[in-house]
């Protein structure tokens, strides 16, 4: 896939490598109809144009947005002024170098709280979300346990944010690690029965990054505000790409990753509610900037193209949304009407369009990822997606070992094409078809047996 850029637009081609059989006998053909010669014609255009993309360079179709998105050229347009003759840093008070560059701050500020409708003040920034959650957890963790000593969060949380809980668990406070349904959902009558007054935070992902399942965000917030806990939400997978307002949902804090709405690397904010106020220890020391949070000079081009980032997704958030929805319908109907035993990890309604979890079964992920070397995809999160372990978030669900094994993550995000999701859809049918011929397993299902009534024996 490339993403050519010209006058701060986009065009976004794809290209396949299309088997020669396809066309084999097309031309033996006597006296073809007018529709078979159209087909025929259009068929030798788009091969020619596939050979034409080959030619220039071997690259995979991206369809992993979870893992990152591609940076929206308008953003970079907004930085690039920052990064050669406005250089300023913004904390140098004494001349105009620092001056606009702390007003590019203020005014990225402003954008990225417009997003969420929050107020400039409660927002502060970081390196990413990981940061982001690092700061909400432990901070808030370590200002309170003197007198509330028990925090909450998921078995699926993102590990950023379990490990986070793990350091609080060594530091002597009490962490209730909640299951989640098959569906991936939490189950509020749970989560109620464990908020006591001992607990001063819990921690719940708005969007899962494997699975793509929403959390029912307003409920817990109004069960979190009615017992006095904070409400902290790793939002990395959804802002900009769902509707939030952290007043309504009673978010108390919320993480923002710039890569994840196609801003740069390296950039993120923490949401901070200040009435009523959440207080926390700073898990970084030094100048004092970021309100004491997040010491550290603040990277004024990253700022800027964070800001721009949560600016587009507000003026393109109906298209993106409309424009996911259909790739993803497309994705999955186009692979689930060729392939039998395929299952959708996640529920099916309360979850982000864009997150596509699949399982195959009787298919190795690993070799399936192999076989679709030309397409960019993922067997989970690309933080722990190196270990062969099967995902903690699946068996977290309760799939079988087999099941969570033989899954693969379709990321679709703006950029994505009708024309990629096709590629995709017939790859992946071809490529599972092909692996399950190769399993003995696979041929014992075709004759009607049940695998599971079947006892194996270790020779």
């Amino acid at each position: 896939m490339f993403h050519i850029i010209k006058n701060s637009t986009v065009k976004t081609i794809s290209f396949s490598s299309v088997s020669g059989r396809l066309y084999r006998g097309l031309s033996s053909k006597p006296n073809p109809s007018e529709k078979d010669q159209q087909e025929n014609d259009e068929k030798k255009v788009k091969q020619q144009k596939y050979q034409e993309l080959e030619k220039l360079q071997h690259r995979p179709l991206y369809l992993d947005a979870q893992a990152t998105t591609p940076m929206d050229p308008r953003v970079l347009d907004q930085m690039l002024p920052y990064m050669t003759h406005l250089y300023g840093n913004p904390h140098s008070r004494t001349h105009a170098f620092g001056w606009e560059s702390e007003k590019a701050i203020e005014d990225a500020r402003e954008k990225v709280a417009k997003l969420i409708n929050a107020d400039p003040k409660e927002i502060v920034f970081t390196s990413g979300a990981t940061e982001s959650n690092n700061i909400a957890v432990k901070g808030v963790g370590r200002f309170y346990k003197e007198k509330k000593k028990h925090v909450i969060t998921t078995q699926t949380e993102h590990k950023c944010v379990l490990d986070s809980m793990r350091v609080l668990e060594s530091e002597g406070l009490k962490v209730t690690y909640l299951p989640v349904k098959t569906n991936g959902l939490i189950d509020l009558k749970e989560l109620e029965s464990v908020l006591t007054p001992e607990t001063s935070l819990c921690s719940i992902m708005m969007v899962n990054n494997e699975i793509g399942v929403r959390q029912p965000i307003s409920e817990i917030g109004k069960l979190c505000r009615a017992k006095k806990v904070f409400f902290h939400t790793d939002a990395a997978q959804s802002v900009g790409k769902l509707p939030i307002d952290v007043n309504e949902m009673n978010i108390d804090l919320l993480s923002i990753s710039g890569h994840k709405i196609y801003g740069p690397k390296g950039i993120g904010a923490l949401y901070i509610r200040r009435r009523p106020r959440v207080r926390l220890d700073p898990i970084q020391t030094g100048g004092g900037q970021e309100r004491n949070i997040r010491s550290g000079t603040v990277p004024t081009p990253l700022v800027v193209g964070l800001g721009a980032a949560c600016e587009i997704a507000q003026q393109e958030f109906a298209n993106d949304e409309k424009r996911v929805a259909q790739l993803a319908k497309r994705l999955i109907d186009g692979i689930t009407k060729q392939c039998p035993h395929v299952i959708l990890n996640g529920d099916p309604q309360a979850r982000y369009a864009g997150c596509v979890n699949l399982s195959f079964a009787y298919v190795e992920g690993e070799s399936l990822l192999m076989a679709l070397k030309d397409i960019a995809l993922s067997s989970g999160s690309a933080c722990t997606s190196a270990s062969l372990e099967p995902s903690y978030v699946l068996r977290a669900i309760g799939a079988d070992e087999d099941i969570a094994h033989s899954s693969i993550r379709f990321g679709i995000g703006r950029f994505t094409t009708e024309a990629e999701v096709d590629y995709t859809i017939e790859k992946t049918v071809s490529h599972v078809t092909r692996l399950r011929e190769m399993s003995p397993l696979w041929e014992m299902v075709q004759e009607g047996i049940d695998l599971k009534t079947i006892k194996w024996s270790q020779h």
